[in-house]
């Protein structure tokens, strides 16, 4: 390879590719943003385990999806295209269904049938249609895992304080002292159920909003 051949080519974690893999975490939030993913959001939010594990699996499926659809997308016929896209995330989903049940049966159990429906979650879908269809492999990759990520961030922030106010734990251990339960402090049933959880997304784009003038702008 020559010197100048060399010299043009990109570094894989460029200020444009590092955009990719950021921009999701904030102005281009899947959730907050998008509004993407919100089902399996208020589904599997009660604890902290569920939601990292659904998040990391997201975030997997997305990442890889979008990689090896970058590297058919040449290939594949446009009248065919999200036929070959849901047999690649399907795939994908069934091998890391797979693997909770082997490794992770008691979280798998509690994910039930949202590990699957990963295969229709539109960040998934998205994701591939725009960017990964008519980008290279590295920085579909990397679009990939900063939705899922981003994606991610939202579930665990849900499910931390749903967990801590709902019953007084984090990742399944007692957090709030008994003192606190004896001077008559009582466990908020009530952020255990859905609605409490769209109600805390509700409040966490309130929050973003007020801190990015810019996406009050757009809307």
């Amino acid at each position: 390879m020559s010197a100048n051949n060399k010299s043009n080519q990109e570094p894989l974690f460029s200020a444009k590719n590092t955009k990719l893999l950021k921009k999701p975490f904030n102005l281009e939030n899947p959730i907050t943003v998008q509004v993407l993913g919100i089902c399996s959001a208020l589904a599997v939010t009660v604890q902290m385990k569920p939601a990292i594990v659904m998040a990391l699996s997201v975030t997997i499926v997305t990442g890889f999806s979008n990689l090896l659809i970058s590297f058919l997308r040449d290939t594949i016929p446009a009248r065919i295209r999200i036929i070959v896209q849901l047999v690649v995330v399907a795939a994908l989903v069934i091998i890391v269904d797979q693997i909770l049940k082997a490794y992770l049966y008691d979280v798998s159990k509690k994910l039930s049938v949202f590990v699957g429906l990963i295969i229709t979650n539109c960040i998934l879908m998205g994701r591939l249609e725009a960017f990964a269809m008519g980008n290279k492999p590295w920085p579909s990759f990397l679009d990939g895992i900063g939705n899922g990520i981003g994606y991610g961030a939202i579930l665990v922030i849900v499910a931390f304080f749903r967990e801590l106010l709902g019953s007084g734990k984090i990742y399944g251990y007692d957090v709030i002292p008994k003192v606190v339960f004896e001077t008559g402090y009582v466990n908020n049933g009530l952020m255990i159920l859905p609605p409490m959880a769209l109600i805390t997304i509700g409040v966490i784009i309130w929050l973003q909003r007020s801190r990015n003038r810019e996406l009050v702008d757009k809307s």
